[in-house]
């Protein structure tokens, strides 16, 4: 919430391992020194550790019971990162990978969500959600669905995700990199910024812990236009926001704060605006915060959930971070320097590859 206030990034120059690529990115400092140890884990062990989450947890554990928690788990590539290093250190001569190297902690797309049942000793239902950029927004719907149906009580949501060879010189080759910070918006946009992170909530059928905040409603859809590409219309989006206000009781006029999925993009931006036009016009305030963490694809649905909560708790719309100049076709209100102001309601958006769309709705506890 400070770095919100202060506009200070979390992005940096290219210095992820021996990645030569010119770009900046989001790296998460301070992991313990362990080649041998996946990132993934140690990036969620992070998470699990900030705030007094896994102490949250454990106090839900003992009046619920370990089986009636449930974990859901977004994320894009896993411990991929693991896997690339391993086949990098393979034996000479015979090709045999390290005898450390497990397929169970790596590209095992289950990874995450077994460390994160495993570590807080949870029981109940557990999965994974890979659905690119909507992943980590996703698993609050597939949760709250868990708890309506009585699957679980309560449920760990969240985003995990690891930088990697794979994605940064993949998001290279579509020439999707940009060479500064991401600036989304901004008329001379050329990009994104990938990141790192993990962020983590705790679902539960009324909020205990006093603080009265809310999923009030989630909306997905599909819209399959293009494989990398959104619908330019953003038809996809618009039913996934739609959705997300019907489900929470509320129209238009009640979203005080957009958190746009914002990539950088020239696109992606221009797409998302036209689907913000078409459900809110040019009232509604948003932005886009991946100027701070940079995108974190399968948990940036997670980061950008706890960043619009953040912003709920403490009554504040984030500006649009090293955007300079709001390009002249975004019509919609984009914010470029942060303001305090009361928030009722807020929405954050995050669309992925394959028009893969999921918007959710938060607010004051009913």
């Amino acid at each position: 919430m400070e770095a919100l206030r202060q506009e200070r990034s979390g992005l940096r120059r290219n210095d992820f391992l021996d990645c030569k690529l010119d770009t900046w990115i989001g790296r998460v400092e301070g992991l313990p020194d362990s080649p041998s140890a996946c990132r993934a884990h140690q990036i969620a062990q992070a998470g699990l550790e900030a705030d007094g989450f896994s102490a949250a947890v454990a106090r839900a554990r003992d009046a619920l019971g370990a089986g009636r928690i449930g974990v859901f788990i977004g994320t894009s590539s896993s411990g991929m990162l693991q896997g690339e290093l391993g086949y990098r250190n393979r034996q000479p001569g015979t090709g045999a990978l390290p005898a450390g190297l497990s397929y169970r902690d790596s590209f095992n797309m289950f990874s995450p969500a077994e460390f994160v049942r495993a570590g807080l000793n949870l029981e109940g239902p557990a999965s994974v959600i890979s659905t690119a950029c909507s992943s980590g927004a996703k698993v609050f719907a597939a949760a709250h669905r868990a708890i309506e149906v009585g699957l679980c009580d309560a449920a760990v949501v969240g985003g995990v995700e690891t930088l990697c060879f794979t994605t940064l010189h993949g998001f290279a080759s579509l020439e999707l990199l940009s060479r500064e910070p991401c600036r989304p918006c901004d008329a001379a946009r050329d990009g994104i910024s990938l990141g790192e992170g993990a962020a983590f909530a705790l679902l539960e059928r009324r909020d205990s812990a006093g603080e009265g905040l809310a999923l009030l409603g989630y909306g997905e859809s599909a819209d399959a236009h293009h494989m990398s590409t959104p619908h330019p219309q953003g038809l996809g989006a618009v039913l996934a926001m739609h959705a997300a206000m019907e489900r929470a009781g509320i129209s238009a006029g009640d979203i005080d704060y957009v958190n746009l999925h914002g990539t950088g993009t020239r696109n992606n931006d221009a797409a998302e605006d036209a689907a913000i036009l078409s459900v809110f016009g040019d009232r509604v305030a948003c932005s886009g915060t991946k100027g701070w963490t940079g995108h974190t694809l399968g948990a940036a649905g997670a980061i950008e959930a706890v960043l619009t909560l953040l912003c709920l708790r403490h009554g504040h719309a984030p500006g649009t971070l090293n955007t300079r100049q709001l390009d002249a076709d975004i019509k919609s209100n984009v914010l470029l320097k942060g303001r305090d102001a009361p928030l009722r309601h807020a929405m954050s958006n995050s669309f992925g590859f394959g028009g893969s769309n999921c918007s959710l709705v938060f607010g004051r506890a009913r």
